[in-house]
């Protein structure tokens, strides 16, 4: 595997990943109460209780996505455009 497929292998792993992240976060906000009503029922969990894990998801996914997709990516392309030069 080249450098160049690694950064763009990246950089489309960073842009699927938020736009996931995104439309999570749409879901939550915009998803009215049958998701809330669904995840209630499921995990017995009260409002505040949901909330703090829509919010803790939401969070722990984003980190993730910035150490695993978007640092990487970045520091490759730092690195090929200091090697280059």
């Amino acid at each position: 595997m080249t450098v160049g497929l690694l950064i763009s292998t990246l950089g489309w792993c960073a842009v699927i990943n938020i736009g996931i992240l995104l439309f999570a976060t749409l879901m939550l906000l915009l998803g009215g109460r049958l998701p809330r009503r669904l995840h209630r029922e499921l995990f017995g969990l009260d409002e505040v209780k949901l909330n703090e894990a829509y919010f803790q998801f939401l969070a722990n996914y984003k980190l993730l996505i910035l150490l695993f997709n978007v640092t990487p990516y970045f520091a490759l392309q730092l690195a090929t455009a200091v090697t280059t030069n």
